[in-house]
């Protein structure tokens, strides 16, 4: 290609056509040679990135309001914790039914059998756990050895009153460990005075026949009255009731 062709080439006029912008854009219009304009679109300037906030409604777990918009009200209806029920009520445990238990057992002479018509086993694990806290701090280690006792005592006693009683008795065996568990609140005494005095001695020995006396007096006051209503074999019942309490005061002696 010769030069003169070349510079024709570069000399021709092309035909661009115009850019329409939609309305509301700002554009630049740039002169070409030839007489066409070139319109260049012009960006409105924009802020820096920036990552959205979020609101309390995009994160539903951050709201503790329990009425009845809140996400837990479908577990809890239109209560709130102050309608809850507490936690010894929950675990079915009643404290002021404990505490009337005990005090009717701390005197002996008036003692009131209709209390312990209803059966609970919270108050006699109480004082197996009390027995052997004070036994601990005595340096003997008997939780196992202790409920162990329990267990076997209770379930002959058991078998022991039915065997007597015949069609007439109604005790059961949950029954049964609730009155035997309940009847051991004066060896629970017994062990807490025993860190008090010397071990061994004639007066520590007396202590533990009282205690044996009184623990076995009230087992078998409310086997006879809470099992039949009736008092015919409360002597035979007392019986293996003294061998029972007697094994608990020699592991507090001994």
């Amino acid at each position: 290609m010769s030069y003169t062709s070349c510079q024709t080439l570069m000399t021709k006029e092309f035909t661009i056509p115009p850019v329409i912008f939609p309305s509301g854009e700002a554009s630049t219009t740039i002169n070409v040679p030839g007489g066409n304009n070139l319109h260049r679109r012009r960006w409105p300037p924009t802020a820096p990135f920036q990552p959205p906030q979020p609101t309390t409604s995009s994160i539903p777990f951050t709201s503790f309001d329990l009425g009845p918009t809140s996400i837990f009200a479908p577990l809890h209806g239109n209560s709130t914790f102050s309608d809850e029920p507490s936690l010894l009520e929950e675990l079915e445990i009643d404290a002021d039914l404990i505490y009337r238990k005990t005090l009717s057992l701390l005197n002996p002479f008036r003692l009131n059998p209709s209390i312990h018509d209803s059966a609970d086993l919270s108050g006699p694990f109480l004082y197996y756990i009390t027995f052997c806290l004070f036994q601990m701090f005595a340096g003997k280690v008997q939780f196992g050895v202790v409920l162990g006792c329990i267990v076997v005592f209770s379930t002959f006693l058991y078998i022991i009153f039915n065997m007597l009683e015949g069609k007439n008795g109604n005790l059961d065996l949950y029954r049964c460990f609730s009155l035997v568990g309940y009847s051991m609140l004066p060896e629970v005494v017994f062990s807490a005075v025993s860190l008090l005095i010397p071990r061994g001695g004639a007066f520590n020995f007396g202590l533990a026949v009282v205690v044996v006396m009184w623990s076995t007096g009230i087992c078998a006051r409310l086997l006879a009255e809470g099992g039949s209503g009736d008092n015919t074999h409360r002597g035979l019942i007392a019986y293996p009731c003294l061998l029972i309490y007697a094994v608990f005061s020699m592991l507090v002696i001994f």
